[in-house]
């Protein structure tokens, strides 16, 4: 019964699921914050632990070295989930298989991470690891939309809400249907983490990059 426990498809999603996020939780922007001398990255600007926020304690450095690491916490565990479980039983490329486990557990750690008391960062970095993990054409659809918007409005997080939908839109249109579940889900979780910067969108008082609010 074991056997059949960590070899067929319940098993092996859940080890997928478990292992994003063991991956996910690991919060690299506190970490790298207080081992580069900065503090408790959580007591300096928005409070959150990703890249953006790194990035205002003036230290672009950092803040590339935690947006790489939050990028590849997100891609480890769906690559490992198509090689550990790459097997017909288990089904890697199901709509609810071991991948989208891994990609689904990986953003769930990163945002809520049982070492901070569940409090983390909005996912945006960590799906990007994760939609390249799928299939490059997903991370590079994720990546020019991310860095696009980036570039034409300086406003983070707009930027991060739009590659989120672009990832499970482009799964849909460049055919990869299977994935399409997973990634709008995980689009919604990333939208309402950001439920206050809509707000300040709406009012047109959200921080550009660069900024210190």
């Amino acid at each position: 019964m074991g056997t059949e426990f960590t070899s067929g498809i319940t098993g092996a999603t859940l080890w997928a699921a478990l292992l994003g996020y063991a991956l996910g939780s690991i919060p690299f922007g506190l970490i790298l914050a207080r081992l580069a001398g900065k503090g408790d990255i959580r007591q300096i600007g928005s409070g959150n632990i990703g890249a953006t926020n790194v990035l205002r304690t003036g230290s672009k450095g950092l803040a590339a070295a935690v947006l790489l690491l939050d990028l590849a916490k997100g891609f480890l565990p769906v690559f490992l989930a198509w090689r550990l479980f790459d097997q017909p039983e288990a089904m890697p490329g199901a709509a609810w298989g071991p991948v989208p486990a891994a990609a689904l557990g990986a953003v769930v750690g990163h945002c809520f991470p049982v070492w901070l008391g569940f409090k983390g960062g909005k996912g945006v970095a960590t799906n990007a690891g994760v939609s390249l993990g799928i299939a490059w054409p997903i991370g590079l659809a994720y990546a020019l939309v991310w860095l696009g918007v980036l570039a034409a409005s300086r406003i983070s997080s707009l930027a991060g809400m739009c590659a989120v939908v672009a990832a499970a839109l482009a799964a849909a249109l460049l055919g990869f249907p299977a994935f399409v579940p997973v990634l709008a889900l995980i689009a919604l979780l990333v939208i309402w983490l950001h439920r206050a910067n809509l707000k300040r969108l709406a009012a047109g008082t959200e921080p550009r990059v660069g900024s210190k609010g």
